[in-house]
């Protein structure tokens, strides 16, 4: 007699990881481009390519939020309260991870 094995896999959904990464970029941009194009470029102490390294940073940690958020799915097909918990979860990660990129994007230059 052989024992059969009730646990279920999910597979890894590509189109839908991509999706949610975009989207985080996305946001992380948007809320860049909000702070940085309200600033005149010519501040002498920043250099000439300051806008480098917030343009890249914010949007990056942007895109690894969603990752996370993505990663929490184990957490959301598991019921209700853990869908609860996964999705409060998911927002109070994306808010600090962007707040970390747009402090670590601005250092140097608006921050101080």
């Amino acid at each position: 007699m052989t024992a059969k094995n009730n646990l279920t896999t999910q597979g890894f959904n590509t189109s839908l990881f991509i999706k949610r990464v975009l989207i985080g970029t996305a946001i992380g941009l948007a809320v860049i481009l909000f702070f940085v194009l309200r600033v005149s470029p010519d501040h002498p102490d920043w250099g000439q390519y300051w806008l480098i390294q917030p343009l890249l940073v914010t949007p990056l940690a942007g895109a690894t939020a969603g990752m996370c958020n993505h990663l929490l799915d184990f957490l959301r097909i598991q019921g209700s309260t853990q869908k609860i918990i996964a999705n409060i979860l998911a927002v109070l990660i994306y808010i600090v991870g962007l707040w970390m990129g747009i402090v670590l994007g601005l250092h140097g230059t608006m921050w101080n």
